[in-house]
């Protein structure tokens, strides 16, 4: 007989391999979307591996980071973000502060890391670029690095491709049909962003580190890290759980829209970066890969019952993605009306 014992939650991030979602049987995928429904419902991050994504475009990835971040501070600055009318460009060391200040009596302090944003790489006249919404054109890019956009141009499309094939592995792990959320991606919002963490210097605040904790906002994110570590998860007992480097992987997890989206079946978890052990720099490349703007955003199918109501307002993704930004920067980018 064996006795029953209450469930243990997860102590190390999962990894499934993506191998069936290119080339394998329904049976097979069906499998795979079993294993990402319970890595969402437990630590909301799960890593992948045979995800189709060639090596080599990962290695020039974290090559055009660190050329990016080696250039003067005074050429960074020239591409600010607020230069662009869709906050795409360079955020310098303590521009932003993910850990969340709810019910804190003193402000949590500024991140220690620097880093860059592109979106979908549109002429400033496109539609979609003319309302100025973030992750749409007014790209800004640094003169001195040839080559540069091009990188980046394809490198989005490239985590534009993985982003589909993981939104069908997360429609099949809901029980839906593997197309379910292509409407709503039609047009997606898409953002590349070069992290560099530097190391965490001796006279830092208190609880100041890399990345404070926090959650992502949108879809989903695609995390590249380099051999450094420093990520820390929360897994779903509040315990903190690292989450290092696994060669050829990606790391993934869902971020406040997608928790919106499944009516919080599924998870979005707290997560963070510190960088004092290592000595040396750090270098991560995320993709938030989120629904075209004017998705409207309520529960998915069968996500709401008797047992589990709705708690969430039906919104835009658009709408969703202004309120993070505001709260994470202070200011919220001014975009016409979709």
């Amino acid at each position: 007989m064996l006795i029953y014992e209450p469930p243990k939650a997860a102590l190390t991030v999962p990894v499934i391999d993506l191998t069936p979602m290119l080339d394998g049987d329904d049976a097979s995928q069906r499998s795979t979307a079993w294993d990402v429904h319970r890595a969402c419902r437990d630590t909301g991050f799960f890593y992948i591996v045979n995800h189709g994504v060639p090596a080599d475009l990962i290695e020039r990835h974290f090559d055009w980071a660190r050329r990016l971040f080696d250039l003067p501070l005074d050429r960074k600055m020239a591409i600010h973000m607020k230069k662009s009318p869709s906050t795409a460009g360079y955020e310098p060391v303590g521009g932003q502060v993910l850990d969340s200040q709810d019910d804190k009596a003193e402000a949590a302090p500024p991140d220690l890391k620097e880093s860059f944003y592109c979106g979908m790489d549109l002429p400033d006249d496109h539609p979609w670029a003319a309302k100025r919404i973030r992750s749409f054109g007014h790209n800004q890019w640094p003169v001195e690095l040839p080559g540069f956009r091009e990188h980046m141009v394809e490198y989005w499309q490239a985590m534009h491709t993985l982003g589909d094939r993981l939104l069908a592995v997360l429609a099949l792990s809901l029980d839906l049909p593997s197309d379910w959320f292509e409407s709503a991606y039609s047009m997606p919002s898409g953002t590349v962003r070069l992290i560099k963490y530097p190391p965490q210097p001796a006279d830092a605040r208190f609880n100041q580190i890399g990345a404070g904790a926090h959650t992502d906002w949108g879809g989903v994110t695609i995390l590249a890290q380099d051999s450094v570590g420093g990520l820390e998860v929360r897994n779903a007992a509040s315990e903190w759980i690292e989450a290092p480097p696994i060669a050829g992987s990606f790391v993934i997890n869902l971020g406040d829209l997608m928790a919106r989206w499944t009516n919080g079946i599924y998870n979005s978890n707290m997560h963070r970066v510190k960088n004092n052990s290592s000595g040396r720099d750090r270098y991560s490349a995320p993709f938030f890969y989120s629904p075209r703007p004017d998705a409207v955003i309520e529960p998915v199918p069968g996500s709401v019952t008797d047992a589990h109501p709705s708690k969430f307002e039906t919104c835009t993704a658009n709408d969703h993605m202004v309120e993070m930004f505001r709260r994470s920067y202070g200011y919220a980018p001014k975009e016409a009306a979709l």
